[in-house]
Parts: C-alpha cells; sequence; structure tokens
C-alpha cells in the first residue's frame, strides 16, 4: 500500500517509516526541515517537507502522494521537561498538531481518495482515576483532570471523538502508553533517565499509580498493524504488565545503575511539584492491550517493561 506518514522523523516516525518499508509499503513521509530530508530517503521513503498545521500544504502534499492510508505521528516536544506543572506548557504546540494537525489530515486524507487515518494519541494518565486499576478503550478518560494537563487531556479527547466518527474514512485512534527506548524520555540518555540516574524523580506518597509501557518499536509495529488491518475505532497499545511505580521505578533505578528512588510524602510531593506529579505516582490507571491484540493481530516483542528496561542499562 501507499503510506503518507506526517512526522517522519520524531520518536515514533523513526522507528515507523522504516518497518512500514520493510512490510513492503510505498511511503511517503513528512518533515518541517528540509535538513531531515535526507534521513526519510535513507529509510526507504520519500520525503516531503510540510508543515501539518499549514492547512494548504497539507491538503497539497497528501494529494500529490495519492495515498490509500494517512499515519499522524507529527508531534513537537523538543523541549520537553521534568517539570510536570509545565506539562501543558510542553504539550502546546503538539497540542495543536493533535487538534487542528488531525483535521488537516483527515480533510486532506478525504479529498486523496484514502481510506484510512490512523492518529496518534495516549493511554495511561488520561485514564478515569476510578474503580478497577485497568481501563480499557470502552471506560471514559477523566472527567475532571488535574489543571497542569487539562488541555493535553482535551486534545486527546477530540482526537478520540473526531477520528472513529469521521464520515467516508476509516478513522483508528492509537493510545500509546508510556514510551520507552530509543529517542525518547527513557532512552540510555533520555531526559528522564537521567533525572533517576540523579535521584530527582522520587516515589511520591505510596506509589500505588498504575503505569503502562510500550517500547518504541512495538509502538511501531502496532502502528503498522493498525495500517495494514482491524476496524476503526481506538486501540490502547501497551505491554501486558500494568505495574505501580512503587515497583517499576526501582527496577528502572537499579537497571541503570542509580540508588534507589527517594521517597517523599504526597504533602511535600504536591508543593514541589504539584497534583498532576501526586496523580500519577498514586492515582492514575493502567490501560489493558487486548483489543490491539485481538483485533490487529497485534503481539509486543517486548510483553514486559521489566525485559525492555534491561536494554536501557
Amino acid at each position: 500500500m501507499r503510506v503518507f506518514v506526517a512526522g517522519a522523523t520524531g520518536a515514533v516516525g523513526k522507528r515507523l517509516v522504516p518497518a512500514l518499508v520493510a512490510a513492503g509499503h510505498d511511503v511517503v513521509g513528512t518533515t518541517r526541515s528540509a535538513a531531515k530530508a535526507g534521513q526519510i530517503q535513507s529509510a526507504g521513503a520519500e520525503p516531503v517537507v510540510v508543515d501539518v498545521l499549514d492547512a494548504d500544504a497539507v491538503r497539497t502534499a497528501v494529494a500529490d502522494a495519492q495515498p490509500e492510508v494517512v499515519v499522524h505521528q507529527a508531534t513537537s516536544l523538543a523541549a520537553m521537561g521534568t517539570n510536570l506543572r509545565k506539562f501543558d506548557e510542553y504539550f502546546a504546540q503538539t497540542n495543536r498538531l493533535w487538534r487542528e494537525g488531525t483535521d488537516h489530515l483527515l480533510a486532506a486524507a478525504r479529498d486523496a481518495g484514502a481510506r484510512r487515518l490512523v492518529v496518534q494519541s495516549y493511554t495511561g494518565w488520561p485514564n478515569i482515576r476510578e474503580g478497577g486499576p485497568v481501563k480499557t478503550e470502552d471506560d471514559p478518560l477523566d472527567p475532571d483532570p488535574p489543571k497542569a494537563c487539562r488541555q493535553t487531556l482535551e486534545a486527546h479527547r477530540y482526537v478520540g471523538q473526531t477520528v472513529p466518527a469521521a464520515e467516508g474514512i476509516e478513522g483508528v485512534v492509537l493510545r500509546y502508553g508510556a514510551f520507552y527506548g530509543p529517542g525518547t524520555t527513557l532512552s540510555p540518555d533520555g531526559i528522564h533517565t537521567n533525572a533517576i540516574r540523579k535521584r530527582q524523580f522520587p516515589i511520591i506518597g505510596a506509589g500505588d499509580g498504575i503505569w503502562s509501557f510500550v517500547h518504541i518499536d512495538d509502538v511501531a509495529s502496532a502502528t503498522v498493524a493498525a495500517v495494514e488491518r482491524g476496524e476503526g475505532g481506538v486501540y490502547n497499545v501497551v505491554d501486558d504488565e500494568p505495574t505501580p511505580v512503587a515497583e517499576w521505578l526501582p527496577y528502572l533505578a537499579d537497571v541503570v545503575g542509580a540508588k534507589p528512588p527517594r521517597r517523599v510524602p504526597v504533602w511535600l510531593g504536591r508543593l514541589v511539584a504539584g497534583d498532576f506529579a501526586v496523580s500519577i505516582m498514586n492515582e492514575i490507571r493502567g490501560s489493558s492491550n487486548a483489543k490491539a491484540k485481538r483485533e490487529l493481530g497485534w503481539q509486543p516483542k517486548y510483553s514486559s517493561w521489566r525485559d525492555g528496561f534491561k536494554e536501557l542499562a
């Protein structure tokens, strides 16, 4: 198939484009920087320089590519930091890409006669923080999230509502879990890995919050599966082992040669890092991958973060 990948030089795009090419697809990949076009070409794809926020340019690029499937992986997280009070600030441009960029790609894909649109989203902290520890795609998103992440959650909510309901095209939303692996914040030299090494990533309170991880290569393989098969709708893309912070964080610290993470009480964590930090440490729910495995025929290579984390050493 001919596949148009918006955001071909990002953390996901760098792994996705070669995976699509290896699967026999004819790929057109976008970048906002002409200097990065060579990366796309080296991966076996045709590069196009375009800003996903430019509706006319997107329409022209997709029309010229004539794809059967359009994939939206465009983000803007170069300035990502560790201060969770600034979470929405870090994601401000990416939220525009999820909202406006999705609208532009959806309109362009339909105009070009594409049959499917696959869009990136996220699962984990957006889940409702009530009930059982693991949520499915049928569970609602958090109706009252901490202030620091409200704008970003609304962007995810927009994608989850708009894409599957789109007329004239099959809309697929892939809600990825917490990334780790090459090019992510939990890579061997990623900002969060380094914070763990410096003991700047403490466990706040009991650390009962449930996280669902996914290796970046499993993100790519799941996205290839969504390009090729499955019904339209929302899919969680995570590994098989949702786990509380109090379990995975000390394990990861040990793997990367750090001392055990510090522990701080909730009141101090809230004072220093804010409500969102307390929430992701103690309140968030994990996610089930059963639907993606069943309907996309996808199986993660790293079924547990325990195996995948060992590579971060």
